[in-house]
Order: C-alpha cells, then structure tokens, then sequence
C-alpha cells in the first residue's frame, strides 16, 4: 500500500500506466482523410504499434477521454495527427494537452508546412512536425525515436 500511496502523490497527469513487460505502445492517430488513416494504421501496425484512430478534431478528444474512462486506463504512448482537420486542428489539441500538463508526445502532419507552423508547433511542445508528402520511413522513425513499439 505504501508505494501506491507515494506513486499518487508523485505522479503527474496523465497518470501513467505501470510498465508492463511486452506491452505494445498505444499510438493515436488523427486523419480525416481515410485512405492516409488507414496508410498510416497499417504501418504502424506493421511495427509494432497498436493504434487507435481518429477521423477529426473532436474525434481525437474523443479516443483521449474514451481511454481515460476505460475500466482499464488506455491513455495514448504517442499521437500522430493531421494539422488540419474538421473541429479542431492538431495545433488546438496540441495547445490543450499541453496546458493540461500533458507530455504525450504528438507527431504532427500537415500538406500546409510553412516556417510559421513549424514555429508554432515547436513553441507548443510539438515532438515533430513531417510535411507532406513524407516517407512512410520516416514517420515509423520518428515513432521508433519518441516511443518504442513494444515498453
């Protein structure tokens, strides 16, 4: 009882989850275009990942508090999300997160990189911003790099 009590007092939101040995990392991926989702899902699957999938802003949110509600915690390892999509834009959620105290590392893509964008996301605590197109490589890379498929 004792470290349960200390881990409460100690831990930060979100609360993480215990190591647990061979578990796949939980990779949240937000694109409202289905045929990028479901590319992405599948490399990511491919490596290791298990993913869970978002088609919009509120989507994203969504699948955020679905996993925190869940009889067993299902908070995301890494998010991977459009910047430009219906309801909120990956920036939005992003700046949310982030005011909310969460490290979550967010990969974010976008069709509209520009210098400002790129700013914008560094500033908000963005782990990486991959202007498309990309290679599907170097998406799984940068994944692998922030979190390992398997923790």
């Amino acid at each position: 009882m004792e470290r349960d009590e200390e881990q409460t007092q100690s831990s930060e939101w979100p609360w993480p989850v215990e190591a647990e040995t061979g578990r796949r990392a939980r990779v949240l991926v937000a694109e409202d275009q289905p045929e990028m989702r479901a590319l992405l899902h599948r490399a990511l699957k491919r490596r290791g990942y298990e993913v869970v999938e978002a088609s919009d802003g509120p989507g994203l949110v969504q699948a955020i508090i679905d996993g925190l509600l869940a009889e067993q915690t299902l908070v995301p390892d890494l998010i991977i999300t459009d910047v430009r999509m219906p309801g909120y834009s990956g920036l939005e959620v992003v700046a949310r997160l982030r005011r909310e105290g969460w490290k979550t590392p967010v990969i974010l893509i976008t069709a509209f990189g520009d210098a400002q964008l790129h700013q914008e996301a560094e500033l908000l605590g963005a782990a990486r911003v991959l202007d498309k197109p990309f290679a599907m490589e170097d998406l799984c890379g940068a994944a692998e790099a922030l979190v390992p498929p398997v923790r």
